[in-house]
Formats: C-alpha cells, sequence, structure tokens
C-alpha cells in the first residue's frame, strides 16, 4: 500500500465497504459522541468520515489530534446505517472505522478558523492566506477558476486559435495608467516595464504572419486601489485576428464566452444573441457604458414636458441651457411617498440637491368633476376609461356592454405634479408607460455632468424595488465608443479608449472631422454591470497613426521613439486587424457568484496593494541597490 493513501477522500462508495484503505488529510473537525470519536478527515477532493472506537488501538492517538492536524488512517470501510447516510457528501453513505492513526504533521492553534465560512477580518485572511484556501468556498473558487480557464483554452483551440507567450519585461506603453518599471541592472540608468497588456506584442504577432493568437496573460498595472480591478496584476484571455473586421471578431468571440459561462452557469440563463448598443444610446438609457440589463429600467429623455411648465427650475434649467435635458428614472411598483422620499435622501446623500419625483395613485374626481364634463380631471379619467378598453380588447378580453361612468383618476402626486399640471403630468406616465402603484424620479442639467448620477438613481431603484433578476447572465456588446474625449486637467483631447484602434472613417474623419465627433472601432463586452472584455480592430496604418497620436499632443518623432517597433512593422505590409481581451478575474467571479475579486484569486494583494502573506513591496538591500545603480531617495517630511 502506498505511504500516504490508497483513496482521496472523495473517493470511498459503498462498492469499497469491507475493505482495507489508507487516507492522508486535514482534520476538519472532531466530535465526540458518547466514547466513539467521530472526525471528518478532508483532502483536496473532499471529506470522509472517520471513526474511531475505544477498543482501537487508533483511539489513543484520536483522542490527541486537533483541527488542522494532518494525519494519516488505516481502516475498514463500512456502510453507514440507513438513518445517518449523509446526502450532502460524495462519500455519505460509508465509514472509515481507524484501526491505526499516525500523525505526520501537528497544527498550532490556528489564527483563523477553517471550518465553516465566517466572516473574518480581510488582513488576517490575507496574512494567512494558506488556510484561508483551506476553506471551503474559497478552495471551490479556485478550483473554478482552473476549470474555467481551461474550458476558455479549449474553446479558443476549436475555433482555430494558437496560444502564444508574450514578454513579461518589455518597454512602456500608454495603455491608460501607470507601469511597474524594473530597474536593467545591465545598463544602469534604464528600466525595462512589466506589460500592462500584451498590445503590441500581439499587434506584432499578427504583422509577423500568424493569423489567430491567444493566451491567458497576466497584466501589470501600477493603480491606486479600485472596487472592480485586483491591485497589482491580473490575468486577461488576450486575442488577436488578422483579416477581419468588428462583426468578424464579434462573431467569432461572443459564442466562445457564451459557452464558457454556459458551461459554468449552473442552470442559470445565459443571453442568446448579445445586443449590440452603441455608447451614446447606452449611456442615455442606463446612464453607464457598462450597463446591469438584469435591471429593466431604461431611462427617457421627458424635456418636453418640463419645457416652459409651471416646474420652475427644470424650466429655467431648459430655457438657460441649449444642451439641458430632463431624464426620467421610471421605477414600476416604486409609487409610495416613503420610497420617493427614501430615493430624495439617497441622492442628498450623493452631493446631490435632491432627486424630483412623481408617483402614481388613484384619487377620487372630486364633486364638481362628476357633473362638469369639460373639467381637465374628468376628461382625464375618461381618457383612462378608453385607454383601458383598448387595451383590455388587445389582451383579448371581451367588450364591456355598459361604458363605466368615471368616479376615480389615475393621478401624479408630489410636488412636480402639482406644478405642471394634469396634461403633462399624463403625458410624463403615457410616455414611460407607468401605472398606478409606479413612480419616475428626474434629473435636469447637461446629461454629460448627470449621467453618471443618473446612471447610480436607476441602480439604485431597481435593486431598492427588488426589479433586477439575479438569477441569469445578461451579456451585451457596447460598440460605436468616442475616439476622443477632453481632458479637462489638460485642456486638451486625449484618447478615450485604447490609442492603437481605427478611428470610424480612417485618416479622412482625422483630418476632417470635429474630433470629439469621432468614433472608433472599439467594443466592450458587459455582464451583470461589469465590462468584462474590451478590444477594438486596430490602427494598422502607419500615418493614420501618426496622425492619431499627433492630435493628443505627441509628434512624429515620439511616436517613433515610443511604439519604434510598432511603427517599423507598419512600413512593411501588416495586415487588417483586430482582437480583445477578456477579464479572466472578472469572468470567474461572475460565474461563482463572489462579490470580491479577491475571493478567485488564490494569492492576491489588499487593497493598498501590499502582499500581507510574503511581506511585498520590501525595501532593498545596499548591495542591491548598488547593482542597480540606484539611490532612494527618502519622502521630506513637513516642517
Amino acid at each position: 500500500m502506498h505511504r500516504y493513501r490508497s483513496h482521496t477522500c472523495a473517493q470511498l462508495r459503498k462498492s469499497e465497504v469491507g475493505q482495507a484503505v489508507r487516507l492522508s488529510g486535514w482534520v476538519h473537525r472532531v466530535r465526540d459522541h458518547g466514547g466513539l470519536l467521530f472526525i471528518d478527515l478532508r483532502d483536496h477532493y473532499g471529506i470522509t468520515q472517520i471513526v474511531a472506537d475505544p477498543d482501537s488501538p487508533a483511539f489513543k492517538v484520536a483522542e490527541t489530534v486537533r483541527g488542522e492536524w494532518v494525519i494519516r488512517v488505516d481502516g475498514e470501510v463500512k456502510a453507514r446505517a440507513p438513518e445517518t447516510v449523509n446526502k450532502t457528501m460524495a462519500t455519505g453513505e460509508i465509514e472509515l472505522y481507524a484501526s491505526e492513526i499516525e500523525v505526520l504533521s501537528a497544527a498550532k492553534e490556528l489564527p483563523l478558523p477553517v471550518f465553516g465560512e465566517p466572516d473574518y477580518p480581510e488582513d488576517i485572511r490575507l496574512k494567512y492566506r494558506f488556510l484561508d484556501l483551506r476553506r471551503d468556498t474559497l478552495h471551490r473558487n479556485i478550483v473554478a477558476r482552473t476549470k474555467i480557464i481551461a474550458e476558455m483554452r479549449k474553446r479558443m483551440g476549436e475555433v482555430g486559435f494558437t496560444e502564444f507567450s508574450t514578454p513579461i519585461l518589455t518597454a512602456s506603453s500608454p495603455e491608460g495608467a501607470r507601469d511597474f518599471l524594473v530597474p536593467s541592472r545591465i545598463h544602469p540608468g534604464t528600466f525595462y516595464a512589466l506589460p500592462q497588456a500584451p498590445q503590441q506584442y500581439k499587434q506584432l504577432i499578427m504583422v509577423s504572419g500568424f493569423d489567430r493568437y491567444f493566451q491567458i496573460a497576466p497584466c501589470f498595472r501600477d493603480e491606486d486601489p479600485r472596487a472592480d480591478r485586483l491591485p497589482g496584476e491580473f490575468y486577461q484571455l488576450d486575442l488577436e485576428m488578422s483579416f477581419v473586421e468588428q462583426d468578424d471578431v464579434l462573431g467569432t468571440m461572443e459564442p466562445v464566452l457564451r459557452g464558457v459561462f454556459e458551461a459554468f452557469a449552473d442552470g442559470k440563463p445565459v443571453t442568446q444573441e448579445f445586443p449590440r448598443i452603441p455608447y451614446d444610446v447606452a449611456i442615455r438609457k442606463y446612464g453607464s457604458d457598462k450597463p446591469d440589463l438584469r435591471n429593466p429600467i431604461e431611462m427617457q429623455n421627458v424635456s418636453e414636458h418640463f419645457r416652459g411648465s409651471g416646474f420652475k427650475v427644470f424650466a429655467g434649467i431648459l430655457a438657460n441651457d441649449p444642451k439641458a435635458e430632463v431624464w426620467a428614472v421610471p421605477a414600476k411598483t416604486g409609487g409610495s411617498r416613503a420610497f420617493c422620499d427614501r430615493m430624495n435622501s439617497w441622492a442628498q446623500g450623493e452631493g446631490q440637491p435632491g432627486l424630483g419625483y412623481i408617483f402614481w395613485r388613484h384619487e377620487e374626481l372630486p364633486d364638481e368633476a362628476h357633473s362638469d364634463m369639460s373639467h381637465p380631471l374628468r376628461q382625464l379619467a375618461d381618457r383612462q376609461i378608453v385607454d383601458d378598453w383598448h387595451a383590455s380588447k388587445n389582451a383579448g378580453e371581451a367588450e364591456p356592454v355598459i361604458w363605466p361612468s368615471a368616479t376615480t383618476y389615475l393621478g401624479g402626486a408630489g410636488p412636480i405634479a402639482k406644478n405642471i399640471g394634469v396634461d403633462r403630468t399624463e403625458a410624463i406616465r403615457q410616455q414611460l408607460g407607468l401605472g398606478e402603484g409606479d413612480a419616475a424620479f428626474f434629473v435636469a442639467g447637461n446629461p454629460e455632468k448627470f449621467y453618471k448620477f443618473a446612471g447610480a438613481a436607476r441602480t439604485r431603484a431597481g435593486e431598492e424595488l427588488n426589479l433586477v433578476d439575479r438569477e441569469r447572465f445578461a451579456l451585451c456588446w457596447i460598440v460605436d465608443f468616442p475616439f476622443f474625449e477632453w481632458n479637462e486637467d489638460e485642456k486638451k483631447i486625449d484618447f478615450a479608449h485604447n490609442p492603437f484602434s481605427m478611428p470610424q472613417g480612417g485618416i479622412d474623419a482625422l483630418t476632417g472631422a470635429e474630433p470629439l465627433g469621432i468614433k472608433a472601432f472599439q467594443y466592450d463586452m458587459v455582464c451583470n454591470g461589469f465590462e468584462i472584455a474590451s478590444g477594438g480592430i486596430r490602427n494598422h496604418l502607419p500615418e493614420t497613426m501618426v496622425k492619431a497620436f499627433e492630435m493628443v499632443g505627441l509628434d512624429r518623432a515620439t511616436v517613433e521613439e515610443r511604439f519604434g517597433g510598432l511603427y517599423r512593422a507598419f512600413q512593411y505590409g501588416a495586415p487588417p486587424h483586430g482582437g480583445m481581451a477578456a477579464g479572466v478575474d472578472r469572468i470567474v467571479m461572475l460565474l461563482v457568484g463572489a462579490t470580491n475579486l479577491r475571493e478567485v484569486t488564490m494569492f492576491p494583494m489588499n487593497q493598498q496593494a501590499y502582499d500581507l502573506l510574503m511581506s511585498a513591496p520590501s525595501p532593498a538591500t545596499p548591495t542591491q541597490l548598488r547593482e542597480l545603480s540606484l539611490r532612494v531617495v527618502a519622502d521630506k517630511k513637513p516642517a
């Protein structure tokens, strides 16, 4: 028999009853049931219940073992009594009666529990990550990550991609974040950079004549902490294709990533045909370029209902600013004053003056409206009866024999409704498709300044009202991104997305169009409110490349110096090409249902970009600094 085990802790079944076997693993927990000791023995694969009888020679050792000790157990497999079968365990029909137990490694008192899933301070968990990784959920997440990556590789191979590795030590590249620099010992005073992405290399691979490249690429960005990205490093499914247009890339990768999601969705529905939403439309409908489509709320422009209205705040904003608009955030089932007041308080907590609202409810017609057919409320009530009749007829219901007499009307409540009047309030309700018990919230001003807040209000309302369908994966493409954006700090235009993308219209657009109106062949894949992939068709023409960089302030000489390899390559026959990169960490996080990227990464840093387990970063020794021709200059302390 093998020195440590004949089976894993997940293998034994009723078919092995009567066999003498050997297991090794960690003591998950120990239970004393009236003299009998039960030990749950755990390894990478699962758990088996060990029984130590007082008459067994193993009992004396069993009494000494504690949680997370590593032991070897010899014994006989026995069937559990029917009433003790554990159907939640793969090995739940058997138990191993121990004849011998050997302690392979004892464990000190644990700084954090491994059994169960307690909410424990993150810094302790990261410092003792080797213990944290023994927890069932985290262990399963890491195994799932490996399987998801393997599925990606398999599917990429099936559609004709070949995996190539690109260098880790490279040159600095403008990918939107700071580089991690690595000093060169052989070339004093010079530095390598860790790749923010293999962008230039994968384009060079296309120029070199390879057709479909991919790799699971490590990427390094010296960024300030962000909630949606791990500090320091992350992994992406990086890919590039030659002789393709945008539709080719999207058409190739959509089934690949849809298939990955379906393989690990645990039965949850996955979008079959990804909608393609232009960037401008996404901003206006959802207030975000990474919308969560599980939230059914879509914002609408309702400016015309407020222009010249009695609600002087919005009417004045529209009159004084030609760029101003009023957007509505419709909220079905949100039609109570209590909820509207909560949303208004939330907006004030976000630094806004408030959040205007209307909510709709049935009201009794006033006495004068019963007899006065020209009364605006009577006319509203009669119109609503007709609308309800048309709606019921369209639904296939029987026509009424007698028209009912209106005694109530569906009216808007709240200060805005009172100020704009019955007709405008009803027009807003009709446009938004709302009914009794629904509400709408309003934001006014220049959309460029308020769209993010409007999008946050949409998200807040959807979550508060439980409108979000959390049991599915809703994927889409966001396309037609702006090529340039205005950099307010430096008072100049800058690249809005990827500087290596092709502008729609090519060099003609760069020379003849208004820069901030130029669109790019760039696209993102979004799932449940997370950007999970980003890419573009590349600018493979040297003169177009130079012109694009000149427009953000880099002259030809700088382009040739900073991107010399790519620029030179484009002089010698570059194929049209494009690609994308999908975030492995985010995809795994979504598929396993985690809420934090550190829950799907084996050895992450904390939010301050510090590795508590390995104590990194750490100071270099004087010898190391001398070899690198470096000197550390201490920060000056304030006087």
